[in-house]
């Protein structure tokens, strides 16, 4: 088993144009993961985000209630039209209390790749083995969960909002 890396696959049935607009968009990347950021994402640049639930399921936005108004920071590193988006940050950062600064971000990665039926979206988050070791297998584990639930949010924003 792969303790530094999650991977997700889904098929999604809409064209890599629009998937790409769901995932880069951040007003629209938001209203699916259910996070408000302060601005577009740009390669290079930080953003700060919070918790804001998804308004495409209720039942993941009643998973995500304890965590509502929850501010966190992001880098984006890649936006690579229409194939690539890429961001760091401090996964299951949740606790208030704790600067999660000193640790080591994960790398999150959104490749979308032109398939039968749609577009093949491949969403990897990488570097837990980095993580400290106190909170290494509850960020994994979380996080794993977490990457099943937004697969099928993007999903049903698609079925929701065929067209930008």
């Amino acid at each position: 088993m792969n303790t530094d890396r999650i991977e997700k696959r889904v098929l999604l049935k809409a064209p890599q144009e629009r998937v790409w607009q769901a995932i880069s968009d951040y007003r629209q990347f938001g209203i699916w993961f259910g996070v408000s950021f302060e601005g577009p994402f740009v390669a290079g640049a930080p953003l700060r985000g919070r918790i804001t639930l998804t308004t495409v399921d209720p039942e993941v936005a009643k998973m995500q209630e304890p965590y509502r108004e929850l501010a966190f920071n992001i880098q984006v590193e890649r936006v690579e039209p229409i194939h690539h988006f890429s961001f760091r940050w401090h996964p299951h950062a949740h606790d208030p209390a704790v600067d999660y600064s000193g640790e080591e971000p994960t790398l999150v990665t959104f490749e979308l790749k032109a398939a039968a039926g749609g577009t093949l979206l491949v969403i990897t988050e990488s570097g837990f083995d980095k993580i400290p070791l106190a909170r290494r297998a509850a960020a994994f584990a979380a996080n794993e969960g977490g990457w099943t639930h937004q697969c099928k949010l993007i999903e049903k924003y698609l079925d929701l909002h065929p067209q930008a």
